[in-house]
């Protein structure tokens, strides 16, 4: 892996994002993804994907495979079905942090329909969610799941350690991923007491705008769906006027020559 040395702050629209949409999905990628590629899209320090995803009732994401990448997924509305061939299952829902661990090779379904577990009444609700991958230490890992309820901590408004390998974090982080050199952070901010954080100094950020409206120090305003990639620079303040949420990578290495 290797790192530059220039500073530099790249802001991308939520409009200007790549697209998939079908009956049941309506995806936009940050990032290439499947026929989406773009050679100069393809990924920021070790962040891959990042899939901002609305799934209709009923469906979902059929079995399929991954194999040597950690894939977090935050929910922002609704709930989401996990199930995997390592015998997980799961709902995930706004608040709970969610890690699985593709390594050596993994197989998982994604899918709304929750009542099928929980014995609950059929929803016509569809689940919002976004998916992030990034890429672990070294291949051939053992796959694995993790995940955990940190509704709590976000109610400080603060930005939250939810998943991260950094070892500056291990004593407060909700899940571990084999990403010695990532970290991501969440703050759920009111936007009542015009209540500010302040970003990680790192030699790569993505900063997400995954609802609401937020300001950033030296950028200006930022609406749900835009991205803030930035290199070799950090710190900056992000206060929100209204209800707003953002997912914060911290990473300090990126994909080797790319």
């Amino acid at each position: 892996m290797s790192t530059l040395t220039t500073p530099h702050i790249d802001i991308h629209r939520g409009g200007d994002r790549m697209k998939t949409r079908v009956s049941w999905l309506d995806s936009k990628h940050s990032f290439s993804f499947g026929e989406h590629y773009d050679p100069e899209n393809t990924h920021h320090g070790l962040l891959l994907v990042n899939n901002d995803d609305v799934v209709l009732p009923g469906q979902g994401f059929d079995t399929h495979p991954h194999r040597d990448m950690e894939i977090v997924t935050w929910v922002l509305d609704g709930s989401l079905v996990h199930q995997d061939s390592l015998g997980h299952s799961g709902v995930i829902y706004p608040g709970l942090a969610q890690r699985m661990s593709a390594g050596a090779g993994i197989l998982h379904s994604e899918r709304n329909d929750s009542w099928r577990l929980d014995g609950s009444v059929e929803h016509d609700d569809p689940v919002h969610f976004v998916q992030m991958w990034v890429v672990p230490d070294e291949p051939g890992l053992d796959p694995g799941y993790q995940q955990l309820e940190i509704d709590d901590e976000l109610a400080s408004g603060a930005l939250v350690t939810v998943a991260s390998g950094l070892p500056r974090y291990r004593d407060r982080t909700a899940i571990a991923i084999a990403s010695s050199h990532s970290a991501l952070h969440v703050a759920r901010m009111s936007g009542d007491e015009d209540r500010a954080v302040d970003l990680p100094d790192a030699p790569y950020t993505h900063v997400f705008v995954a609802r609401g409206e937020v300001e950033m120090e030296g950028v200006g305003t930022l609406y749900e769906g835009d991205a803030v990639r930035l290199t070799r620079t950090g710190g900056q303040r992000v206060t929100a006027n209204r209800p707003a949420e953002i997912l914060v990578w911290e990473m300090h290495a990126r994909l080797g020559g790319a």
